[in-house]
């Protein structure tokens, strides 16, 4: 029965049914409640539930769950005080709701503290404001509910259940972007479609009467038949005989206290482990909500104190999630003998932001001190003397912080895996991977478990720099024994709630089906979009691909949660594909994905909103690459162009490092570049019918008369549609955001993609650098295949320079590899680097001349590196920006003479070596651990490296000195030493005597001219010609002993004074040849005085 307004009603039987036979079957029931008034039922259902369970008068714990406001007082001393005034007044104190509140225990939470529940146990779970919700919390929230238990969801009031197609979610305002595109609800539908194929779910109204969706559902009483199955008698017999099997007393005692042969078998995996005492094992217990995880730790610590374990830390993402936990440590130390106040106390918080009235520390002094303390995830620096460590829901924990809490003590780790909390996959495809590759084959002396357990014990070698997941740890190699548990503890098998809610979000897709094997090339498969209207209309075809396309995101892609499935479902910029193998057109078949692909719109952002973010240093949600490329760059231009962001892509398991990944991405990029546009394909018509139409509401809908179902499969877009079928938008880049790693980086490198952006911070979800890389669409001269168009040229440039100063910083953390990958890839969207070339002026600043010598005198093996270590930042930051070229000279006049082809050549080993070391700025040993080289070996390489880089060096100076002396004559490089001096002088001095031979002709020439007029005896000519002929040139002779040091000496230091301009050519030579008395010089002033005396008397007077 049910009162309303003081009139009582019959309820359906199908209501009470529903709920006394799922706590009869330990099954939990879900109600959706639709009208204002669903609060005033709540009471009746509690009442409901008591009655079913037999327990009228204990305070069953409930779950309330909302977004802000509540609707009514939660304080119970306000409540009470509103009590006594109205029975002050007369009035009575019958109000249901307030019985219900008064005598329930109800805990209150906030949808975005729902991560404080984790581990909890209720036996009702309400949850309101439906337009806050999102599938993280359906998950999180109804998972906390135990078997026979309650899920209610109150709905507002409405005319049609069509209006939750339309309705706009909180998460939807996270979807839109400044390109705008409305938001469709797709997720909503299908959420309403999968509550009527539940069979334990019904859905009412605010006066308790079944609505049309759930009325053909037919609820009878079970029989007592029904109430224990085979199946339930043959697994407690199979408990019962395990815990008899069990000879120590006190493994016997815990195990007494397990409920599932799962949950035994793992707790004697730990009892086992603990009585080893090698402090170098590490043992990960994986599953599903409700298996009884929390529990098996529990009495595995309560084991831990028994076996004289003295220091044990517990940790969790709130020490509210170890409720269950603690519960049974108590349980398991009471088995044991002990207790409490007596052998053991435990000490509560009192700190608000801890939690008041939270157990956080355990002190036991029976036989010695022992403590179980609680710390939070990042407080590994404390397990500096720690024995044993527990990590308790490590899938909702960071996974740098999990990395940084192992170390040389037994970890004992618990983890949901299938996608609840976001990080599951990442816990079980990363880690614990990691943890395989570092352990090394051991003889177990845990007993055997059943396959249920899954108990194994991998193999691998154990590394110091396990990229930080056994950072701490002992040289030994680690032990990793694996636990799985599969049979539900919270609740019964075959929980219908479960069923339901795995279907709903695809949370029991890691169970990929074997596909049908493709045997062809991946050029043969072929690329189609997804209909997403047609994707989530919950018709079974629809459903079943989806599950297939989650199944591959599971099985390749670590970042995956429930909200990934309404992102892929509502957000307007979306789009989904698939890679297929070749399908007849006749097949009726739903082929298997090989890949699935999924793009995000990005870009055509007007200048007036880029211009605005800029100057405030805001940036809009959505158009991550748009609004990321214009404030690392400051360019507003390339926010306006349109683009596309590759979020997933995910191959099939069987089909990985096959090319079919490549493949996807090639004709990703062909169907935006327009190449595959068959305009003869495109249908000119569209029978179907859109979603937003279909999910439109009537003027005359009523809730008690309509009847939601399926859409017509006519009035819906093919699931797949080809791309000839399809006008893509224009485009100008493709671009990837990605948590940076080594394969990552090859993949995308190797499909023509240029780093732009490292984030500086790592994520605090994975630990990974984030990586943006773009392509261009459509250009170069093939169609669709070069990734170069200018401004990304630009781009790339800059990055290049940016990373390689920051390489020094945040990025020491980067391997030299990796580091030396990101480079490589930024040099993939330069062009060739002629022009840039290093001139001398530019060395003059960078290197002085005594750094040259000391790099020369390195390379010949006489000094220790030490000495030229402060050049090496600046020689790989020459090296690395593609500036160390060797210069042009007259013998590459005939050959290829590019700026490519004279560059210093380093070996793959070189370049690593020289990027730990000059810009990372990392030691020797360092290094060569890095590169698996001993320290003598990274130096034999160093010495190579410095000796190619000086000589390249040094030709740079020799062609300056050329270029900087042109008074000298025609010089080339082959005329320069080495060190800058002058070669083949004799040859050169040769020259200039000829020089002064002509010089002194002409110079008498001109003066016989001047003395005699334009007339000029035959004997004067030939006593010039004479003069000429008797001069001693031998004063212009060198020895082979001469000394050219001061010379050269001058001439080096005119050219370093002048920079080559206004230079002298008069050098001083000192010659061992003895000075003899010129006897031109006395010809000539004989000459001269002859001339004198001529004029003298011959000449007239001139008067003044």
């Amino acid at each position: 029965m049910s009162s309303t307004g003081g009139t009582r009603r019959l309820l359906d039987p199908r209501l009470r049914i529903l709920i006394e036979n799922n706590v009869k079957k330990n099954h939990r029931s879900f109600i959706v409640l639709v009208g204002d008034r669903s609060r005033d039922r709540i009471p009746g259902l509690y009442y409901l539930l008591s009655h079913a369970r037999d327990k009228l008068n204990s305070r069953r714990s409930v779950l309330w769950c909302y977004k802000k406001d509540l609707g009514f007082s939660s304080h119970r001393k306000k409540r009470e005080q509103k009590a006594k005034q109205n029975q002050k007044l007369g009035k009575p104190n019958d109000d249901e709701f307030d019985l219900f509140i008064n005598s329930a225990d109800v805990r209150y939470t906030y949808y975005k503290e729902t991560e404080k529940i984790l581990g909890q146990t209720f036996e009702m779970c309400i949850l309101q404001d439906f337009e806050a919700i999102t599938p993280n919390l359906l998950a999180r929230t109804i998972e906390t509910v135990e078997g026979g238990g309650l899920v209610i969801l109150m709905l507002k009031t409405m005319n049609s259940l069509k209006q939750l197609y339309s309705m706009t979610m909180d998460v939807h305002s996270r979807y839109r972007s400044t390109t705008g595109g409305s938001v469709v609800a797709r997720f909503n539908e299908r959420f309403i479609l999968s509550l009527a194929s539940c069979s334990d779910c019904l859905i009412l109204d605010d006066e308790l009467n079944v609505l049309p969706i759930s009325r053909g559902k037919d609820i009878v009483p079970l029989d007592e038949d029904e109430m224990e199955s085979a199946e339930g008698r043959t697994v407690e017999k199979e408990l019962n005989d395990l815990k008899s099997s069990v000879e120590d007393k006190l493994s016997s005692d815990l195990v007494k206290l397990t409920k599932t042969v799962d949950q035994a078998q793992a707790l004697l995996t730990f009892i086992s482990t603990l009585q080893e005492k090698t402090l170098t094992s590490t043992v990960t217990l994986t599953a599903a909500r409700g298996r009884g995880k929390s529990a098996a730790l529990g009495l595995a610590v309560a084991s831990a104190i028994a076996h004289g374990y003295s220091n044990i830390f517990i940790t969790s993402p709130s020490p509210e999630n170890l409720k269950t936990f603690w519960a049974f440590v108590g349980d398991g130390l009471k088995a044991l003998g002990y207790v409490i106040n007596v052998d053991y106390d435990a000490m509560e918080s009192v700190s608000p932001e801890v939690g008041k009235g939270v157990i956080v520390r355990v002190n036991v002094w029976k036989t010695h001190r022992q403590t179980i303390q609680w710390i939070q995830p990042q407080d590994a620096h404390v397990l500096g003397q720690a024995e044993l460590v527990i990590i308790d829901e490590a899938a909702a924990i960071p996974l740098p912080l999990v990395k940084n809490l192992l170390g040389p003590y037994l970890v004992f780790m618990a983890s949901t895996i299938n996608g609840y909390e976001g990080t599951g996959r990442s816990l079980s495809l990363k880690l614990v991977q990691q943890l395989r590759e570092n352990t090394r084959p051991t003889i177990s002396k845990a007993p055997a478990a059943d396959e249920s357990a899954a108990l194994t014990s991998l193999s691998g070698t154990h590394s110091k720099k396990g990229g930080g997941a056994l950072s701490g740890v002992a040289s030994k190699a680690r032990t990793l024994k694996e636990i799985q548990l599969h049979v539900p503890i919270r609740y019964s098998s075959g929980d219908q709630v479960e069923k339901w809610l795995n279907g709903l979000l695809c949370l029991d897709a890691s169970s990929l089906p074997r596909s049908t094997i493709y045997s062809g090339s991946p050029k043969d498969c072929q690329l189609f979009s997804v209909s997403r209207d047609t994707l989530f209309s919950y018709h079974p075809a629809s459903e079943l691909f989806l599950q297939r396309m989650i199944a591959l995101y599971v099985a390749s892609h670590y970042k995956n949660q429930p909200n990934d499935l309404q992102l892929m479902s509502d957000a307007p910029q979306h789009r989904l594909f698939v890679l297929l193998p070749p399908i007849a057109d006749d097949e009726n078949v739903l082929p298997d994905p090989i890949a699935v692909v999924q793009v995000v719109m990005e870009g055509l952002i007007s200048k007036e909103a880029i211009l605005d973010s800029l100057s405030r240093g805001l940036r809009a949600g959505g158009d991550m690459i748009p609004w990321l490329v214009s404030q690392q760059f400051q360019e507003n231009k390339f926010a306006q162009l349109s683009g596309a962001r590759v979020i997933r892509i995910a191959v099939h398991p069987d089909y990985t490092r096959m090319g079919f990944g490549a493949r996807t991405l090639e004709a990703l990029n062909a169907f935006y570049s327009g190449e595959y546009l068959n305009l003869d394909e495109v249908p000119q018509s569209n029978p179907s019918v859109s979603f937003e139409k279909a999910a439109k509401v009537s003027k005359n809908a009523n809730l008690y008369e309509e009847s939601l179902g399926l859409r017509d499969v006519t009035t819906m877009p093919p699931l797949l549609q080809r791309l000839t079928e399809i006008q893509p938008p224009s485009l100008d880049y493709l671009g990837v955001s990605y948590g940076l790693t080594p394969s990552l980086l090859k993949f995308w490198k190797r499909a023509g993609y240029i780093p732009l952006y490292v984030r500086q911070t790592p994520s605090d979800l994975t630990g990974e650098f984030t990586c943006v890389m773009l392509r261009g669409i459509g250009t170069g001269e093939g169609p669709g295949k070069s990734p170069y168009v200018d401004w990304l040229t630009e781009f790339a440039k800059d990055f290049r320079a940016r990373f390689i100063s920051l390489l020094s910083y945040r990025f020491r953390e980067f391997g030299s590899v990796l580091g030396l990958q990101v480079l490589e890839a930024a040099n993939g969207g330069t062009r060739d680097p002629d022009g840039h070339e290093l001139e001398s002026k530019e060395l003059a600043v960078l290197i002085s001349s005594f750094d040259i010598k000391r790099l020369e005198s390195y390379a010949n093996n006489m000094l220790d590196y030490h000495v030229i270590l402060d050049l090496l930042p600046t020689l790989a930051g020459l090296y690395f920006k593609r500036r160390l070229i060797a210069p042009k000279s007259e013998s590459d006049a005939t050959a290829d003479g590019s700026a490519r082809e004279r560059t210093v050549k380093l070996s793959s080993l070189q370049r690593a070596m020289l990027l730990a070391m000059g810009l990372q700025r990392k030691t020797i040993e360092e290094a060569g651990e890095e590169l698996s080289l001993q320290p003598n070996q990274v130096l034999a390489e160093f010495a190579k490296i410095i000796k190619k880089m000086c000589a390249v060096l040094q030709l740079i100076q020799r062609v300056a000195v050329v270029s900087d002396m042109p008074q000298i004559g025609k010089l080339s490089v082959d005329d320069v030493g080495p060190d800058g001096q002058l070669e083949r002088m004799d040859e050169e001095l040769e020259e200039a005597a000829k020089e002064v031979r002509r010089d002194l002709r002409a110079q008498y020439a001109a003066d016989e001219e001047m003395a005699d007029g334009p007339v000029v005896n035959n004997d004067k000519k030939a006593r010039q010609r004479e003069f000429i002929n008797s001069l001693d040139l031998s004063q212009y002779a060198i020895g082979d002993s001469i000394d050219l040091s001061s010379a050269q000496s001058q001439v080096s230091k005119l050219t370093q004074g002048t920079n080559g301009t206004n230079l002298s050519s008069i050098i001083s030579v000192k010659s061992n040849a003895a000075p003899i008395k010129r006897k031109a010089q006395a010809m000539e002033e004989e000459a001269t005085d002859k001339n004198k005396k001529t004029r003298r008397g011959g000449g007239k007077k001139i008067k003044k």
